[in-house]
């Protein structure tokens, strides 16, 4: 015990010193455990199969799932709007999203589901992630005691009543306490929270795409030379292939989209082509895109009796126009070593056989106008291809540099397509599979995560790099922890203590005791760990004091869920800690001040719902 004791505040003590990053710190911690004799190596090593560790790195995924695919943006500005840029607004507004929603979803997932929209809408609004992560977090735990199924020790609370012969609790009942807890919480960050919130700088700041439109059509001047023609049904166009007409050097334009006005998903016609080939045909109706001078679009139009569609030139329409889930616009630079100066390229021609597309071009801060250029050193270029092929140009060609980073770009579209269905659905799924208790939690993660990898809404080599392995490596090396606790009987005794000193003053004394020793344990062991160490002590006090066991239940249960003072504490705590760039002593001075007041209203309103 004396061991297991020392290992643990040293541990505590690193956690606040901040020296070392935190999963380093509890490597460092579990290993101790291990050479001290304290745990065998099974035990050492057993947070790393852990369920719940496995379950959040699944999670990140899924959650990575619905960033790539649109619904974070879009969830994003939604937020933002409704907040009408007020931070405060914004943070209320997360804060009870994540409350409402864990109480129906597990608390992990709705983190994952809800993070990497409050990211992006902490960025549209102006302020950083680190001022609504915490509170996203700690309104998750406390909406977990909305419903029986919101958090595990609601259920276990509730399942060692019925084992003991009382009835147990019903699925709404935890809303007597939840309900006001969840309220406190939104009124703590509204009003004093949000001061004790850090201002952490973090990497990896999404980009805003609307204003990089904005830049590239005074740079590059890219909307003055694109213009949206039909094709007419006595167009010589209709029913032949880009090739047979040789467009860019007999009549100087290019074909650079085209929308299908009569698309047949059975026949394999789809809506849009977005880098029309040689080899496309062309439909009646169609929508093309072209770029060129204005003269050369006008001789077109006359020869192939084409129909002009109305369009402007501005950032709604262009970000309408040329990007979206699949494919959008990157900034490069060409250097002096680069293999493409001296090379005559066409604008609105494509760059080799990759599929990009020369959509504009600058030469000391003046764009480019003419149709074919002698590429420079220092060029800028604007280029158009799938998110995917802009990111191989880093690769591909030497010694071209990409202003920015295509992929946080493409985060950063609103719009929707199949793939963003699919995402959402299989976050949907696994709600369900947890709701109605199909599969475990792990499993129903794993399942859902590998449909997104495999349907192409995460690439799957690019799934392992998205999980937050700070968060996920520090969990599964503090959960010995948690074990060894167990074993020496410091947890026990402890609890067991706490009845003998308070037991004989009043239930409320023994009620206050049994919040703060919960509410202790949980900072290191998981709230399903602790409830389930906490319950029979709990029942057994009540029973040997003749009082009603419920609201000693219900307290061990609450206090077991709003553990908000260490990063450990709990997973949705871990989970926002490396996107928020968090400290140890962040959590700690945030949530103390919150800790106090949930303690305070629980022992006002518990004895009140369930009295003695």
């Amino acid at each position: 015990m004396t061991v297991l004791i020392v290992i643990l505040v040293i541990t505590l003590v690193f956690f606040v010193w901040d020296k070392y990053p935190p999963d380093v710190v509890a490597l460092m911690s579990m290993i101790a455990l291990f050479l001290t004799g304290t745990l065998s190596l099974t035990e050492t090593l057993s947070g790393f199969s852990n369920p719940t560790v496995i379950m959040i790195a699944a999670l990140f995924i899924i959650g990575e799932g619905l960033s790539r695919t649109g619904w974070t943006a879009l969830a994003g500005q939604k937020f933002v709007a409704m907040a009408s840029k007020s931070h405060k607004k914004l943070l209320v507004l997360i804060t009870l999203g994540s409350g409402v929603l864990s109480g129906f979803v597990s608390n992990t997932g709705a983190v994952a589901a809800l993070m990497p929209m409050t990211v992006s809408a902490a960025w549209n609004a102006g302020t950083l992630p680190s001022k609504l992560l915490i509170p996203m977090a700690y309104g998750s735990n406390t909406g977990g005691l909305l419903t029986l199924t919101g958090t595990p020790p609601n259920i276990i609370v509730s399942n060692s009543l019925a084992e003991n012969g009382f009835e147990g609790f019903s699925f709404f009942e935890f809303s007597l306490i939840g309900i006001p807890l969840l309220i406190a919480t939104l009124l703590y960050f509204r009003f004093i929270g949000h001061r004790l919130l850090p201002a952490r700088e973090t990497s990896g700041r999404p980009a805003n795409i609307d204003s990089e439109i904005h830049k590239w059509i005074e740079h590059f001047s890219i909307g003055e030379n694109l213009y949206r023609l039909r094709i007419r049904s006595m167009s010589p166009l209709l029913n032949t292939k880009i090739k047979e007409w040789n467009l860019e050097k007999e009549y100087h334009v290019s074909i650079v989209r085209l929308r299908r006005r009569h698309p047949q998903p059975l026949k394999g016609i789809q809506p849009y082509v977005e880098f029309p080939s040689p080899t496309t045909k062309l439909l009646y109706h169609d929508i093309i895109t072209v770029k060129g001078t204005a003269e050369a679009v006008d001789q077109f139009v006359l020869n192939f009796s084409l129909g002009i569609v109305p369009t402007t030139a501005n950032e709604k329409q262009l970000k309408e126009e040329l990007i979206n889930q699949e494919v959008g616009l990157a900034e490069v630079l060409v250097t002096p070593r680069s293999s493409f100066v001296g090379r005559e390229i066409e604008i609105g021609g494509y760059l080799q056989q990759n599929n990009i597309l020369l959509i504009g071009a600058n030469r000391g801060s003046k764009a480019l106008t003419d149709r074919s250029i002698k590429i420079q050193a220092g060029d800028a270029l604007l280029v158009r291809g799938s998110w995917k092929e802009i990111e191989a140009m880093k690769t591909m060609h030497d010694n071209l540099v990409i202003v920015g980073s295509p992929e946080n770009m493409s985060k950063d579209v609103d719009k929707l397509s199949l793939k963003s269905y699919i995402a959402m659905g299989a976050l949907v799924a696994m709600i369900l599979l947890l709701v109605l208790d199909l599969l475990p939690g792990a499993v129903a993660a794993l399942i859902c995560a590998g449909v997104v990898m495999l349907t192409g809404c995460v690439p799957i080599h690019k799934a392992y790099s998205n999980i937050s392995w700070t968060s996920v490596v520090m969990i599964a090396a503090m959960i010995p922890m948690g074990v060894a606790l167990q074993k020496t009987g410091i947890a026990k005794l402890t609890a067991e203590a706490l009845v003998d000193s308070l037991g004989q003053l009043h239930p409320s004394a023994l009620l206050a005791g049994f919040f703060l020793v919960t509410s202790f344990f949980s900072q290191a062991i998981s709230n399903s760990a602790t409830a389930i160490l906490m319950a029979p002590i709990a029942l057994i006090a009540a029973t040997s004091l003749g009082v009603s066991p419920e609201p000693y239940l219900i307290t061990v249960a609450v206090s077991a869920s709003t553990a908000c003072l260490t990063p450990v504490a709990t997973p949705t705590n871990a989970m926002v800690m490396s996107a928020g760039n968090y400290k140890f002593i962040d959590y700690l001075k945030v949530g103390s001040p919150l800790l106090l007041l949930l303690c305070m209203i629980t022992l006002l309103l518990v004895p009140v719902f369930w009295p003695y």
